[in-house]
């Protein structure tokens, strides 16, 4: 059995500002873009191997969910069981999703994401790879949160997504 934290991230062009360190006195000027665009990533990451599958799209829903879990299942090997750890997000919850025989959700207490360490990889890519970015448009947006997430090794998703709680499951 294998665990996999698994969460959604919307990244993009939100148009908002952010504070930039500067000499005292200063005043740094940055080009501000006021357009609203963004895509999600979706990421499964196995904490104990750092083995993680990832897929971008321009929304979030049932059908895309159905599309990541049965990519999940793909994904592992044959005879494999893995446990996925999921928010509670509607499209999660969906009534039409199908669930393969080999991937079971497990579901977080309601409004903890602080439970789930997917959080802490969105964390990271946003602090070193795509803050202070200005996208000329979607296609320059998808490929440089693509190259983003495929800087990340196996030993780094292991690093951020380490949690106790989930090793003490894979003991038990």
């Amino acid at each position: 059995m294998r665990f996999f934290v698994s969460d959604e991230a919307r990244i993009g062009q939100k148009g908002t500002l952010t504070r930039v360190w500067a000499p005292r006195g200063s005043r740094p000027t940055l080009v501000k873009q006021c357009e609203y665009d963004w895509l999600y990533l979706w990421a499964a990451v196995d904490p104990a191997s750092g083995d993680s599958i990832a897929m971008l799209t321009p929304t979030v829903n049932a059908e895309l969910m159905q599309t990541f879990i049965d990519g999940l299942s793909a994904h592992i090997r044959r005879g494999e069981h893995a446990i996925l750890v999921l928010g509670n997000a509607g499209w999660h919850h969906a009534g039409a999703l199908r669930w393969p025989e080999n991937v079971t959700p497990m579901f977080l207490p309601a409004y903890s994401p602080e439970l789930n360490p997917a959080e802490n990889v969105w964390q990271f890519l946003r602090s070193h790879q795509l803050s202070n970015q200005i996208f000329e448009d979607y296609p320059s947006m998808l490929r440089r949160v693509d190259a983003s997430w495929n800087t990340l090794t196996h030993e780094r998703l292991r690093s951020l997504c380490d949690c106790p709680w989930i090793k003490r499951a894979i003991q038990a």
